[in-house]
C-alpha cells in the first residue's frame, strides 16, 4: 500500500516521490523476496514521511482499499478505523464523527465537528458541510488525538483527511465503472488523466449516484423514503511554470436532489398500569400524547406524514501553490466553498404534526495558509505558518407544532466567525535515534450570532410572543494549544513514542427551536490534553506493522446537549459539562503471511466518566451525578479485513475474496445516559468476491454490506414530551460492479 499525500515539500517533490514509491511497492505476489507489507507514506505532520516514522496513531486507507471496501462515505471508515464511530443524526444524513468517545453532540449548522474534516486541505468549517460521497481518491488518513498546532480549528478529537487523486505528468489513463445494486441503485464513475505538455496535466472525475427505492416506507403515504438523485464532478489542472514552482487548481460541484428518511417511532405514556415506556419489545401499551403508537417492528415503517426531501447544492475551489526557495519552501493553500442545504424532517415520527421543521441551511467560507518548511545543516527540521479563515452561516427553519400546541415556528440565524493563527514545529534531533519535536499555535477566533426562534397561532401571521426568543451577540476565543513529543527509533522499522498535547474547541451559539432566551447563552471553548506513549514496528521480515498506543485525556468544559425546563416540557439545549477523562488503547495489526493473502485489524479499548452536570426538566433543576459515560463511546471496538487473492483460469485473470468485519460494544447516544436512549453491541459483516484480467484492465465485482442484515441503534432522541424516535444502521444492499481502467 502506497500512500502520498500532496501537502507541503513541493508538488513536484511529491508527485515524483509517489511515483518511485509506487515503482518499489510492487504486489506481494510479484516480488521475488516473498510476501512483505508495501511502503506507506503519508503527511500527517506536513512532510512526506514514512508512516513508521510518524508519532502519531494515524491509519491511513489507501485508494485500492477505498475501492475493494466500498469505502463512499464517513461512515464506512468504521470498517477500517477502530476507535472511530459515525452515526447519522437523522435517518440517512447528519453525519457525526467521533474518535476515541470525543465528537460533536449536537446538530446545528452553526456548529463545527470535535474532528477536523479536511477536504484537500481545507477545513469544513460548519457541520453542515460534511455529509458528502467519496469519488476518486488518493487516499484517506485518520488522525487520533488532539491535531491542534498543524491542523487548527477544532481538531480536539483528531483529524480526518481526505485527499483528492491527484494529475500527472507522462501518460493518458483512467477509469470508467458501472454498478447496479439493490433498491434499484445504479452507480457510475469515471476518472482520467490528461497530460497536455510536460508541465501541463488535467484531470476530470465524475460520479453519479442514482437510487430508485428508498429504504423506509411510509404507511401513511403509502410511498418509498430514501431515493437519491446525485452528481459530482471535479477538474484539476497542475501546472509546474518553473523547475522550483508547482501551482495545482481544483474545482468540485456536488448537486444533490434526494431524501431522507425518518426515525422509528416510540411512545413514553403508558396506558398499562405497572408497564413501563417506552417497551421496544412490546411497544402497543406506549403511546404519545395523541394516543398514538406503532406497534411494527420493522425499524424502517412509520406512519410518517410528508415527504422527505434533502437537497444539496455545492461548489468549492481550491488552489495550491509551492515554491521551492532551496533553503525552504513555501506553501500557499487557499479555499472557498459555496453550499446550500435543505431538507425536512419529522422530528416526531408520527401521522401527527407536533414537531416538523423545513431547514434551510446556507455556509459561505473561505480559507488561506501560508507555510515555511526546512531542514538546517544540523538536521533541525522546522515548519512555520499562518492562517486566516472566514465563514458565514445562515439558517432558515419554518416549523410547525399545531396538533401538539397550536403553533408554527420560524427559527432563524445569521452567524459570521473570524479566525486567524500562527503556529510552528521544530524537530530537535537530540541524541542518535532521539528526537524532541516541539509545535505550538496561537489563535483567535471571534463569533457574532444573531438569531432566535419565533412563533405564531397555526395557519395565520398572528404572533405568539409568550416562546418568542433572540439573541443578538459576539464571543471572543483565544487559545494557545501545543504538542511536545519525544521519540526514539531503536532499530530501522521501529518508533517509540510519548506526546503531550492539547486541543481545543471554540464556543458557539446554539441553533435548533427554542423557547427561553436561556437556551441560546453561547457555550465555552472546550480543551483536551492527550498524555499518550506509543510504538509502530514492522515484524518477521516487514510481513507484520503493528501501531499501538496508550492515552489518557483530561478533558474540560466539554460541550453536550442537556435540556433546559420551558414549562410543561423541556427541550435541548447545548451546555459545557466541567470535567471529563478518558482513558484507553489503539491497537492495529496488518500481517501479509504469505503471497496473495493480506490481513488488517484493530482494537480499541475505551473507558470514559464524565463529571457531575447541572440541567432542569418539567419536573425542576437537577444535577447528573458524576460516572456517565460519554455519547458514541462504545467500551470495545473492533475491525478486520481478510483479502485473499489468486491466479485462476491458467495465469490469465486473478480471482479475489475479501471478507470484512466491525464489532462495537453497547453504548449511549447522550450524555445522561438514558438508559432506552443506548445500543446493544453488534457485529455487522460486508463481504466481495471479484475477477480481473491479470493487468487490472477489466474487473468484475460482486459485493455485499450488512451480510446478515444486522439491526442496530445509531442514533436515538425523546423529545421531551411524550415520544422519541430511534434511527437504525442501514439494511443489508448488494450488487455487482464492472470496472475498466485504460493506459
Amino acid at each position: 500500500m502506497t500512500v502520498c499525500l500532496p501537502r507541503s515539500g513541493g508538488l513536484r517533490t511529491l508527485l515524483l516521490a509517489c511515483s518511485a514509491l509506487s515503482a518499489l511497492s510492487l504486489p506481494a505476489a510479484a516480488q521475488d523476496a516473498g510476501p512483505t507489507i508495501e511502503t506507506v507514506t503519508v503527511t500527517a505532520q506536513k512532510r512526506v514521511e514514512n508512516i513508521l516514522d510518524v508519532p502519531i496513531n494515524v491509519t491511513a486507507v489507501s485508494s485500492e482499499e477505498i475501492r475493494e471496501a466500498r469505502i463512499q462515505t464517513s461512515t464506512d471508515l468504521m470498517m477500517v478505523v477502530p476507535s472511530l464511530d459515525v452515526k447519522d443524526n437523522i435517518a440517512g444524513a447528519q453525519q457525526i464523527v467521533t474518535i476515541r468517545g470525543v465528537g460533536l453532540d449536537d446538530f446545528s449548522s452553526t456548529n463545527n465537528s470535535t474532528v477536523g474534516i479536511y477536504v484537500d486541505d481545507i477545513y469544513l468549517s460548519s457541520f453542515a458541510e460534511q455529509d458528502f460521497n467519496f469519488f476518486d481518491l488518493d487516499h484517506i488518513e485518520v488522525l487520533k488525538g488532539p491535531q491542534a498546532t498543524l491542523y487548527g480549528r477544532n481538531a480536539t478529537a483528531g483529524a480526518i483527511n481526505i485527499i483528492s487523486a491527484k494529475p500527472q505528468f507522462g501518460d493518458l489513463f483512467g477509469n470508467i465503472s458501472a454498478g447496479y445494486g439493490n433498491y434499484q441503485d445504479f452507480q457510475g464513475d469515471v476518472a482520467i488523466n490528461v497530460p497536455v505538455t510536460d508541465n501541463f496535466a488535467l484531470r476530470f472525475a465524475g460520479e453519479t449516484i442514482q437510487q430508485g427505492r428508498g429504504y423506509w416506507f411510509s404507511r401513511t403515504l403509502d410511498t418509498d423514503l430514501g431515493r437519491q438523485d446525485i452528481y459530482l464532478g471535479r477538474a484539476q489542472a497542475l501546472w509546474d511554470p518553473t523547475p522550483s514552482i508547482s501551482v495545482l487548481l481544483k474545482l468540485e460541484g456536488e448537486h444533490n436532489h434526494s431524501e431522507i428518511g425518518v426515525g422509528k417511532f416510540f411512545g413514553t405514556i403508558s396506558t398499562a398500569a405497572g408497564e413501563p415506556c417506552p417497551d421496544f419489545s412490546h411497544p402497543g401499551h406506549c403511546v404519545d400524547v395523541h394516543g398514538y403508537t406503532d406497534t411494527s417492528s420493522d425499524p424502517f415503517q412509520g406512519d410518517w406524514n410528508h415527504p422527505a426531501p434533502y437537497d444539496i447544492d455545492r461548489w468549492n475551489a481550491t488552489l495550491h501553490v509551492s515554491d521551492d526557495l532551496g533553503w525552504a519552501t513555501l506553501t500557499s493553500v487557499s479555499g472557498y466553498i459555496g453550499f446550500r442545504r435543505g431538507f425536512y424532517i419529522d422530528a416526531d415520527a408520527t401521522p401527527f404534526v407536533d414537531s416538523e421543521f423545513d431547514q434551510n441551511d446556507k455556509v459561505n467560507q473561505f480559507s488561506q495558509e501560508l507555510r515555511l518548511d526546512g531542514t538546517t545543516a544540523g538536521g533541525v527540521t522546522w515548519l512555520v505558518g499562518a492562517d486566516y479563515a472566514w465563514d458565514r452561516v445562515q439558517s432558515y427553519t419554518p416549523g410547525s407544532l399545531v396538533d401538539l400546541f397550536g403553533l408554527d415556528t420560524v427559527i432563524a440565524s445569521n452567524q459570521t466567525t473570524h479566525y486567524a493563527a500562527t503556529f510552528a514545529q521544530v524537530d530537535w534531533p537530540l541524541f542518535d535515534h532521539v528526537t524532541l519535536s516541539s509545535g505550538v499555535r496561537l489563535a483567535y477566533e471571534d463569533k457574532h450570532y444573531v438569531g432566535g426562534s419565533n412563533f405564531f397561532v397555526s395557519g395565520t401571521t398572528i404572533p405568539f410572543a409568550p416562546f418568542d426568543t433572540f439573541l443578538s451577540d459576539t464571543i471572543v476565543d483565544r487559545s494557545i494549544d501545543f504538542r511536545e513529543t519525544l521519540d526514539w527509533k531503536p532499530r530501522d522499522g521501529m518508533l517509540v513514542y510519548a506526546t503531550v498535547s492539547r486541543g481545543t474547541k471554540s464556543g458557539g451559539f446554539f441553533n435548533g427551536i427554542s423557547t427561553n432566551d436561556a437556551a441560546l447563552t453561547p457555550y465555552k471553548p472546550e480543551t483536551l490534553t492527550d498524555y499518550e506513549v506509543g510504538v509502530k514496528s514492522s515484524l518477521f521480515g516487514d510481513t507484520l506493522l503493528e501501531d499501538a498506543s496508550a492515552f489518557y485525556y483530561d478533558y474540560h468544559d466539554l460541550q453536550a446537549q442537556t435540556f433546559t425546563n420551558v414549562g410543561a416540557v423541556s427541550l435541548i439545549k447545548l451546555s459545557n459539562i466541567q470535567t471529563a477523562n478518558v482513558y484507553g488503547l489503539d491497537l492495529g495489526l496488518t500481517w501479509v503471511p504469505l503471497d496473495g493473502l493480506s490481513l488488517r485489524g484493530g482494537l480499541g479499548l475505551l473507558h470514559t466518566h464524565l463529571g457531575s452536570f447541572p440541567y432542569a426538566t418539567a419536573g425542576g433543576p437537577f444535577t447528573e451525578p458524576a460516572g456517565n459515560k460519554l455519547p458514541d463511546a462504545p467500551d470495545t471496538s473492533f475491525n478486520g479485513t481478510a483479502r485473499y487473492e489468486h491466479a485462476v483460469l491458467g495465469g490469465a485473470y486473478i480471482g479475489a475474496v475479501q471478507f470484512q468485519g466491525t464489532y462495537a460494544s453497547e453504548n449511549f447516544k447522550e450524555a445522561l445516559n438514558t438508559p432506552y436512549l443506548f445500543t446493544k453491541s453488534n457485529w455487522v459483516f460486508d463481504g466481495r468476491v471479484s475477477l480481473s484480467t491479470e493487468d487490472k484492465s477489466w474487473e468484475l465485482a460482486g459485493w455485499i454490506r450488512n451480510m446478515f442484515n444486522e439491526e442496530h441503534v445509531v442514533q436515538a432522541t425523546d423529545d421531551g414530551t411524550s415520544d422519541g424516535y430511534r434511527i437504525f444502521n442501514a439494511p443489508r444492499t448488494y450488487g455487482v460492479t464492472l470496472t475498466y481502467a485504460f493506459k
